[in-house]
């Protein structure tokens, strides 16, 4: 408990992930893998839709091959996996909800693998065209899937602090421009 009597497992794990870009070469259990897509597939969804697809990517020469087209993700080549985040448009009841839904399973997945030890770094696709076609190639997605983000994930070989984000010039009270005194 913290000093508001909260349980602060949640809020720590929140506060103190990072981006983790380095990698040890230590692969991830097949086991810790699915538990990283549980709590993904956890996540809330529009009208509980769960349009989400998950490519697990594990072939060093596909790993190898992304920061060819995804300029942000070369420390995939370091990665011993990463994890591909699409979103199914076949599979939604609310159309358009897709990203909104895959963010926040992506969220849950980033979380998911802090908790467990594991670095992970979100690296952004969707809507950079350029990106969507490059995934579309490389994996063989379908028209109807759509890559959102690309997520290489292992055990780190770095160890950023916290960052305080906290910023109360972003916050306004009932109406845009109001401040709470």
């Amino acid at each position: 408990m913290n000093r508001r009597g909260l349980d602060m497992e949640t809020l720590e794990a929140i506060h103190t992930r990072r981006s983790i870009r380095k990698y040890t070469d230590r692969p991830v259990p097949r086991e810790l893998v699915t538990e990283l897509l549980r709590a993904a597939m956890s996540a809330p969804s529009a009208v509980n839709a769960q349009p989400w697809i998950f490519i697990v990517v594990d072939d060093r020469k596909l790993l190898d091959e992304v920061p060819t087209f995804s300029p942000y993700a070369g420390m995939c080549r370091d990665a011993p996996l990463a994890i591909l985040v699409c979103g199914d448009t076949t599979l939604e009841k609310a159309p358009g909800y897709w990203v909104q839904d895959c963010s926040a399973a992506t969220q849950n997945l980033l979380l998911a693998a802090h908790d467990a030890g594991l670095g992970a770094v979100w690296t952004g696709i969707y809507p950079r065209g350029d990106r969507v076609e490059g995934f579309r190639k490389a994996f063989g997605l379908p028209e109807h899937v759509i890559p959102l983000a690309f997520v290489p994930v292992g055990y780190p070989d770095q160890k950023p602090g916290p960052q305080e984000r906290f910023d109360k010039a972003k916050i306004y009270h009932n109406r845009y421009g109001q401040r709470r005194e």
